[in-house]
């Protein structure tokens, strides 16, 4: 995998995870099923210019769903999606809303 865009998907901003980035400089991104840690790696650093110390990822399973439709109880499932939590070096950080 040598394509940035095709590796990081979206960041991810919740309460928790800002509250990491601002204590211990960790970031969250939603990130290509295949990608490798080093690729995750490369592609941050690449694209943020920033170094990063840790990459540690997870498999996070789609949630179940119901849905009532005219012929009844339908169940159906969402996509299955690989998150990637980045731990950068001291002093670095990313700002995400910067023009």
């Amino acid at each position: 995998m040598n394509k940035i865009y095709t590796i990081l998907k979206k960041p991810i901003l919740t309460e928790k995870m800002l509250r990491l980035q601002e204590s211990q400089a960790k970031y969250a991104f939603m990130v290509d099923r295949k990608a490798t840690k080093i690729d995750i790696k490369r592609a941050i650093q690449e694209k943020f210019d920033v170094t990063v110390e840790r990459v540690h990822t997870m498999m996070v399973s789609g949630k179940t769903k119901r849905m009532n439709t005219r012929r009844g109880i339908t169940t159906g499932k969402r996509p299955d999606w690989k998150k990637a939590v980045v731990t950068l070096r001291k002093g670095d950080s990313i700002d995400f809303f910067e023009k």
